[in-house]
């Protein structure tokens, strides 16, 4: 097992001398789960011996399954209505010479009050040829009993342990212990909490804080065929300003903005949908244009948080881009898409708009390349979001490409335009001339952090 970050120590057991037991008392009920390492030997008689182990002193309730393998076959053993559970062997006074059995027990929640499970991996470490050697053992053991696990006592099967048997407790804590706040998927720097929500959710504090937070609509659909490129998910963060206050108690909802819906057949593509914390809501990206929708003048792009670009048109000129900006807020959260171009046979659709750049113009029969996003380091890397999708050519031979942070390419003839990446607020592609479009824009992203 890797060790887990979140994984402390509690206390360790060198054996110096003979000793029957080993004990850990007064186990604290602060963490989620336990771990037991034990490296031990014993000097009863034999190749291998079990290893006992009993909870708070009970000697009833336990039942243990293992599966145990020697290096020629493999059996099964139960236990039930044990006084113990038996842990894997450890090599004893008939085995090699200073060789010992190592062990590894996983306790999930053992100050829960429901039933206590154990699992159990381990290797028993000995040249000796025995039919009854066992090598290798998975066990898995209960004891029914709803009380807090707080003493763990071990015992061999026979002897005593020897000189360099060691055993280890740890506990292991959530990821979320010694966060101030609930929600989302939480991490942590040095400095800071983190909780970034992929789905809606609440944020509640449990103290009053300051917290900065990145907040990213979904984006656009591409219009279906020589369509513009849907426009990136509004973006909005005051990381590096103002820090939000939020109150200890009050649970503050968090919607995750759906990307825009592919298009359906000849029509332009779909709005991305708001995302909201607190007081702070980022628009959905902009719709790109469709070529054949009111021919032969096409669609223009339509207004978002990044507008969406605007379709080829069988007559010029190509039809306009969507503006971005459309919540009105200082700073702008994204940028206006990209034109299309015409007249008949030289038309494409351009780029949407991304948080961090305009879309491209389309160029003749090429589509424009979508806007890049813009970048946050808020979850502790820098990660771009919000890019525009690339616009939907007539070219027989080039992709309109998606810009930085989760922009979809563009169709190509046959082949479909690619979707904006999920929680990125990419605008997914334009379609090509007589491709099959389709494609969704991106889901946004919520991320708060505040300082430990």
């Amino acid at each position: 097992m890797a060790l887990n970050p979140n994984m402390e120590a509690i206390e360790t057991v060198s054996v110096t001398s003979a000793v029957s037991s080993i004990t850990f008392s007064n186990i604290p009920q602060t963490y989620t789960d336990l771990v037991l390492l034990i490296s031990a030997r014993t000097d009863g008689s034999e190749i291998d011996r079990l290893i006992n182990l009993t909870f708070n002193g009970s000697t009833s309730g336990y039942s243990t399954r293992e599966l145990l393998a020697n290096g020629t076959t493999v059996t099964s053993l139960s236990w039930s209505s044990a006084a113990q559970i038996f842990l894997f062997q450890m090599a004893a006074s008939s085995a090699t010479a200073n060789t010992f059995g190592n062990i590894q027990a996983y306790i999930p929640n053992y100050a829960s009050s429901n039933n206590k499970s154990l699992s159990c991996d381990g290797v028993t470490e000995t040249n000796a040829n025995s039919g009854t050697n066992r090598l290798l053992s998975l066990s898995a053991s209960l004891w029914a009993n709803s009380a807090a696990i707080t003493s763990i006592n071990l015992t061999p099967q026979a002897g005593n342990f020897v000189q360099h048997s060691t055993a280890t407790l740890y506990g292991i804590t959530s990821a979320g212990k010694g966060a101030y706040a609930t929600g989302g998927v939480i991490t942590e720097t040095s400095t800071h909490w983190i909780h970034s929500f992929y789905a809606s959710g609440t944020f509640t504090p449990t103290q009053n804080l300051t917290a900065e937070y990145l907040v990213v609509a979904g984006g656009g659909s591409g219009g279906y065929s020589s369509g513009g490129g849907g426009g990136g998910g509004g973006f909005r963060t005051n990381v590096g300003g103002t820090a939000l206050s939020v109150t200890s108690g009050t649970g503050y909802t968090v919607t995750i903005g759906a990307g825009g819906a592919g298009p359906a057949s000849s029509t332009s593509g779909n709005k991305g949908s708001n995302s909201v914390f607190s007081s702070i809501t980022s628009t959905g990206g902009g719709y790109g244009g469709e070529r054949n929708q009111s021919y032969p003048n096409g669609v223009p792009g339509g207004n978002g948080g990044s507008g969406g670009g605007g379709a080829g048109a069988e007559q010029s000129p190509g039809r306009p881009a969507g503006t971005g900006n459309e919540g009105g807020y200082s700073p702008s959260e994204g940028n206006n898409g990209g034109v299309g171009t015409g007249p008949a046979g030289n038309f494409a659709g351009g780029g949407g708009g991304g948080a961090g750049a305009t879309g491209n113009a389309a160029s003749g029969s090429t589509g424009g390349n979508g806007g890049n996003g813009s970048s946050s380091s808020i979850s502790g890397s820098a990660v771009t979001y919000a890019g525009g999708g690339g616009g939907g050519p007539n070219s027989t031979t080039t992709r309109a490409t998606g810009g930085t942070g989760g922009g979809g390419d563009s169709g190509l003839n046959a082949s479909a335009a690619v979707a904006g990446t999920i929680n990125t607020g990419g605008g997914s592609g334009g379609g090509g001339n007589g491709s099959s479009g389709g494609a969704a824009g991106g889901s946004g992203i919520v991320i708060i952090r505040y300082a430990k």
